[in-house]
């Protein structure tokens, strides 16, 4: 005759073996990760320009009136209307056409894309210093609509809006509040365009080799999708939630009555 106690002991462990068998096998990141190893990070380039970004361009010197014509107005959002003000509400950016140029007051179009940031102040300078207009110019170039998409299997899908011209697959993730449970950690997708073509890059989060992945390193406008789990797809064909719930919870507690019935005969 088997002990009650061990009768218990046995419900107990099919309970948990039922609730592994739903558990995902892959869910820690980094799987592979080899601790207190150092390796070698490459230099992020930064993102380069590409036609419809939009950007910031301010010129500055020490003799603030020579500056002024090389700056765009900043504008004021009142009630639906645009009013040209002299505070600092909102500052005018420019937008690359699909050539890739910009129009730049009094150097005329410059050619922009392909270029980072850093390398088109730098342009700016020279040019402004080449045609006599400023010797001290000081160029700062930013991004005004650097966003990403992350979708899919994420607590919290949307568009975010990043600050500079850095961000990882990985920073995205965390914006959109991690994967959920259903989400496949080993498949995750990035979708970029770019010179007219678009790419679709597989990032696998459970090895370590995605930091060596070209999309590791996001881009204006990319998509990340998180693609659900089998058993999300499956539960997905259902349109009511508490129909799946309900018939989860009945067969599981028939399988586990079922075996309880059987194990109580086998004491008798």
């Amino acid at each position: 005759m088997i002990p009650k106690k061990n009768v218990i002991l046995i419900c107990v462990s099919a309970m948990l073996l039922l609730a592994s068998c739903a558990t995902p096998k892959n869910i820690a990141y980094f799987q592979n990760k080899m601790v207190d190893h150092p390796e070698k990070i490459d230099k992020h380039a930064g993102i380069v320009i590409q036609p419809k970004d939009m950007l910031s361009i301010v010129v500055s010197s020490r003799n603030p009136e020579l500056v002024v014509m090389f700056n765009l107005p900043v504008v004021s959002y009142q009630a639906g209307s645009e009013i040209v003000s002299s505070g600092y509400q909102k500052l005018i950016g420019y937008v690359v056409d699909n050539e890739g140029y910009i129009d730049f007051p009094v150097l005329g179009p410059l050619k922009v894309a392909g270029l980072t940031r850093w390398e088109l102040s730098e342009m700016i300078k020279k040019l402004l210093l080449e045609k006599g207009l400023l010797t001290d110019a000081v160029v700062t170039v930013e991004f005004m609509n650097f966003k990403v998409s992350v979708i899919g299997e994420v607590n919290s899908p949307g568009t975010y809006t990043i600050e500079g011209d850095k961000v990882t697959i990985l920073q995205a993730i965390s914006l959109a509040r991690d994967l959920t449970i259903f989400g496949q950690r080993e498949n995750v997708s990035v979708i970029r365009e770019r010179d007219g073509e678009r790419t679709i890059y597989e990032i696998n989060l459970c090895d370590v080799d995605l930091f060596k992945s070209p999309a590791y390193y996001l881009q204006q406008n990319d998509i990340v999708y998180v693609q659900p789990s089998e058993i999300k797809a499956r539960q997905s064909t259902t349109d009511d939630k508490a129909l799946r719930m309900t018939s989860i919870f009945v067969s599981g507690g028939s399988l586990l009555v079922s075996i309880a019935t059987l194990i109580i005969s086998l004491v008798r």
